[in-house]
């Protein structure tokens, strides 16, 4: 691919700005929009230009083009000049006060989330947008700050108002002084088409990456899903894996995907024998100084031999076994602690702490070779055997011989192999350990176990020439194996090691180039979920290829700063992090809302958002842990969900709020169905980032119930080209999920008034309401009301009229309990072309019990005759 502003091969567009419509300006010091002032006191070395006429672009499809055209007279490029020469510069751009602001910053190296104010000062350092309303001409203002040549750079607070812009390279040996187009600026009078005008003006400007309607999305994203994490940690291995699987397919929901988390890999520390895997690895935080030591499966996969889980003698397996180790390691890790702490404190004789420690750890490797299950040949796993009948190709062989239904097995991996990359002088590749230096815009960044360890060990960094040959080694021999596509997680550890590489934004090009080549020749371009990834520079570098991505933090099951209620309230923060991110990364990718657990206490709050997120749906259960009545309610026996049309976003009332702990504002989200709108309600109240503290914290003062309103304006169905039809109903039939309550609205009707508890939450279907023939009987299908978003039941909907007959005929996916609205009662039902039995009542409920037919794929035929 041409680099940006490289004239070879490119195709020349000239884009026609509206030379009548003036909307932004810089002038004597004040920024405008429209002639109002959004930034004042603008520094003399800072400039503005206008979007350019002309673009340079060899790959960006000409609607696209043509559709930045319509409207680059509302943006332009922001820069500023130092006589300065230096790696790392900063720079204000103005102030502002007293104007609502959205904006998303980075909270930990990895992960982003939002936050509002009304001043520059209120910004938080690593803010990768803000959004400023300007009521006072009914639009929105967005300052992105973006990628110039090898610099990178992020929005930070400043003095009395002020916006300071930083731009670095990640290099002391790259320097610059001066920016042309360091930061982009965009005005919309829709806050929603803003986020889309812009990013697509910056797809054209910096050609570095594909919007997500340019690519593909995996086919995992229409499906359910087990992810091995909180299940093993990393004592993942074939026996508890198949164990899982077996434990849903005899739940009745099989799995149509499973992800093998962290532990399957070849790792080991420094001082450890070059050639032998680390033993008896638990907990998170154990492993993240290890590095791979060859490309390939782990031991414990290594030597797996096929069939040894298929046969009548199959070896049985302690559901509990990984309750054990976990339980045992958090002993273990408490005890360390303590040690710790007594050395802070001075204590010098360390024997009783040494003593303790030694027989815990006993104690677990007892554990550990108590519950051998012999999956294994204890004298095979050479590479000649392995190629016949052992390791990871065996075991994926296994899994689909047993569980059909099982269409993509994953794995993760870091970015750089392992948490603490490859290990020097163990494979082909070219790898050196490289200090970790943080940047100084992280300082204000949340205290995290993972850079402590990271930069306790560094990286084992493959030379970035042998990005491709890194990625392809892995992949194609995990292809091989029967892996159809990876997590790839740990990605922005690469901003760590930049020094000697040409800076994070040469370094990250490199990797992420040759991360997509192998994507697209081993896993048909798509099979990959990017984690810990939430900074600009992934995804303006990162996104050529992949088109999916995790839009919030991990889901915690509990603080694991110890706050008994973290419990309770981390759940809505992950909402938060979920929807508000996806205002802009669902630009570039298909938003992923994380896996959650769920037999945790607050298991239906995430399922009630993931039956909307509009993305797939997986959990992490541990064995034995499983709500297969709550699953039920989001996935179809298939393993197949009723899924949204669009990602959900936050409505227009919630963006300029904080639904966290402001005591006063409930999260809601829309998104589309086929035939109807839906909102969730969640109360999310009770914690949030105190930038005091420089952490995500709880606030109880905050988790008690909400009160809000909804309207059917609230949804946005001018997003989705397909859904704006709805928009014009005349009447709306309102569903409420969880209080099983039908209301009708118009789009003039005063709002519904509703009151939340913390922690959970209310679903609304807006369905349009159809009047049917002379008679006006009003009709609207609402779907199968067992399921949280019934409305993604309803797949196909006609109205036909013959003869004086009138007829509704939908194709229902599921079994349960199908409720429609009508005003009168119909002649007859057919049910997949007999004759059915129906309920109709005076309240305007239709209902009617629709069986699961596998043969059909779920699929149900149903006709109402009037």
């Amino acid at each position: 691919m041409a680099p940006p502003n490289d004239p070879a091969n490119s195709l020349l567009i000239k884009l026609q700005p509206n030379t009548f419509d003036k909307y932004l300006a810089l002038s004597n010091g004040n920024f405008s929009v429209k002639g109002v002032t959004v930034l004042s006191d603008v520094p003399s070395n800072v400039t503005f230009r206008p979007f350019p006429s002309i673009s340079e672009s060899s790959d960006v499809p000409l609607p696209l083009l043509q559709r930045v055209q319509a409207h680059s007279h509302k943006g332009g490029f922001l820069g500023f000049k130092t006589q300065e020469h230096s790696d790392r510069l900063m720079n204000s751009l103005g102030r502002f006060n007293g104007r609502d602001f959205l904006s998303i910053f980075r909270f930990k190296t990895w992960w982003s989330t939002q936050w509002v104010g009304t001043s520059g000062s209120d910004l938080q350092m690593e803010t990768q947008w803000v959004l400023l309303d300007v009521p006072e001409t009914s639009c929105y203002i967005m300052i992105i700050p973006i990628i110039e040549g090898s610099f990178r750079s992020a929005l930070h607070p400043g003095i009395d108002g002020q916006v300071m812009i930083c731009a670095e390279s990640g290099s002391a040996r790259v320097k610059a002084s001066s920016f042309d187009s360091v930061a982009y600026v965009h005005v919309s009078d829709n806050p929603y088409n803003i986020m889309k005008e812009a990013y697509s003006a910056l797809r054209v400007h910096l050609n570095t990456f594909k919007l997500v309607e340019e690519k593909q999305v995996p086919s995992l994203v229409n499906k359910f899903g087990w992810c091995t994490w909180d299940a093993f940690y990393l004592s993942v291995e074939p026996a508890g894996v198949w164990h899982g699987v077996k434990e849903f397919a005899e739940g009745g929901l099989s799995p149509r995907f499973i992800i093998i988390d962290d532990g399957w890999q070849s790792v080991n520390r420094d001082g450890d024998n070059p050639n032998e895997d680390a033993k008896n690895l638990v907990l998170g935080g154990e492993q993240m100084t290890s590095r791979l030591h060859r490309l390939d499966e782990g031991e414990k996969f290594r030597k797996y031999k096929g069939g040894s889980l298929l046969g009548p003698d199959a070896p049985s397996f302690n559901p509990n076994k990984p309750k054990m180790l976990i339980k045992k390691a958090i002993e273990i890790e408490v005890a360390n602690k303590e040690r710790h702490k007594a050395i802070q404190a001075g204590v010098t004789d360390l024997s009783g702490f040494d003593s303790k420690i030694s027989k815990l750890q006993k104690e677990m490797d007892e554990i550990f070779v108590a519950e051998d299950y012999s999956t294994a040949d204890k004298g095979c796993g050479s590479c000649s055997c392995k190629a016949k009948n052992y390791g990871l190709k065996a075991f994926t062989r296994d899994l689909r011989t047993k569980f059909k239904g099982l269409d993509d097995i994953w794995v993760w991996h870091a970015l750089c192999g392992a948490w603490g990359g490859v290990r020097p002088g163990t494979t082909h590749l070219n790898s050196k350990i490289i200090p970790c230096n943080v940047s100084p815009g992280l300082d204000g960044t949340m205290e995290d176990l993972a850079v402590v360890k990271i930069v306790e060990g560094g990286i084992g960094l493959v030379h970035p020439s042998q990005a491709e040959d890194f990625y392809d080694s892995m992949h194609s021999y995990l292809a091989e194996a029967g892996i159809t596509g990876v997590k790839v997680d740990v990605i922005h550890t690469l901003e760590y090691v930049s020094e000697e590489y040409g800076g994070r934004v040469e370094l990250a090009k490199a990797y992420y180039k040759g991360l997509s080549n192998s994507l697209k020749k081993n896993f048909k371009g798509t099979g990959i979920i990017s984690s810990m990834q939430q900074c600009n520079d992934f995804f303006f570098l990162g996104t050529d290829q992949i088109s999916m991505g995790r839009v919030g933090d991990d889901f915690w099951f509990q603080d694991p700063n110890g706050d008994p209620m973290g419990v309770y309230w981390l759940q809505g923060v992950h909402m938060i992090h979920c929807s508000y991110n996806s205002l802009w990364m669902g630009q570039f990718i298909q938003p992923d809302w994380d896996m959650f657990q769920s037999d945790h206490c607050c298991a239906k709050f995430h399922a009630g958002s993931r039956a909307i997120c509009g993305g797939p749906v997986y959990v992490s259960d541990s064995l034995s842990g499983h709500d297969f009545d709550l699953l039920k309610q989001l996935v179809y026996p298939d393993g197949t969900i009723p899924k949204c049309q669009h990602y959900a976003l936050p409505t227009r009332d919630c963006l300029f709020k904080n639904p966290l702990f402001d005591k006063k504002t409930i999260l809601k989200i829309w998104n589309f169905n086929k035939y109807a709108g839906v909102i969730g309600a969640f109360n999310c109240q009770g914690a949030g980032w105190s930038s005091k503290e420089q952490r995500i914290m709880g606030y109880p003062e905050c988790y008690k119930p909400m009160s809000a309103s909804l309207h059917v304006t609230d949804i946005e169905w001018d997003q989705k080209p397909e859904a704006a039809h709805m928009g014009d109903a005349e009447d709306y039939l309102v569903y409420l999920n969880q209080a099983e309550e039908l209301h009708l609205m118009t789009p003039k009707s005063d709002p519904i008034q509703i009151t939340i508890q913390p922690s959970t939450f209310e679903l609304f279907s807006f369905v349009p309401v159809k009047k049917l023939g002379p008679s006006s009987i009003k009709f609207a299908p609402v779907g199968l009301i067992n399921m949280f978003n019934s409305g993604g039941t309803v797949e196909e909907l006609k109205y036909l009229e013959c003869g004086g007959e009138i007829s509704a005929k939908i194709e229902v996916k599921g079994g349960g309990k199908f409720l429609a609205y009508s005003t009168g009662c119909p002649k007859k039902c057919y049910l997949n072309g007999a004759e059915a039995d129906f309920e109709w009542s005076t309240d305007d409920k239709l209902t009617l019990n629709v069986p699961w037919i596998e043969e059909a794929g779920g699929i149900s035929d149903v006709a109402f005759l009037f």
